[in-house]
């Protein structure tokens, strides 16, 4: 028999407290998430690179909806995590809402 889990959305500031194109660290459930305001929308991505060796993704360079590790210059796809060829591998990432300025992020 499936489980049907709903999302639980938390509220973590309004669009205006993300500086564009600057990641900023939010602790949620103890999982710290990275969250990226871009011309293109908001996202939400475990703060921790998918590399081997880890790191912050925070630090990041963003252009566009891809973030390049600021340790090991992957290219990651904010939309969906998953680092670009030729590299391999895939961080995690929540769902993100916008509601009258409000930023909300999905958690389990």
């Amino acid at each position: 028999m499936a489980i049907n889990r709903e999302a639980a959305w938390v509220a973590v500031g309004k669009q205006d407290d993300f500086m564009p194109r600057v990641g900023r660290v939010i602790l949620i459930n103890g999982v710290e998430v990275a969250v990226f305001r871009t011309t293109e929308g908001v996202y939400a991505i475990e703060n921790r690179s998918p590399h081997p060796k880890g790191g912050p993704l925070s630090e990041g360079i963003v252009s566009g909806h891809y973030l390049y590790d600021p340790l090991h210059d992957w290219k990651i796809d904010l939309r969906d995590g998953c680092v670009q060829a030729p590299d391999t591998g895939q961080a995690r990432t929540f769902a993100v809402r916008v509601e009258e300025d409000s930023v909300y992020i999905a958690v389990m």
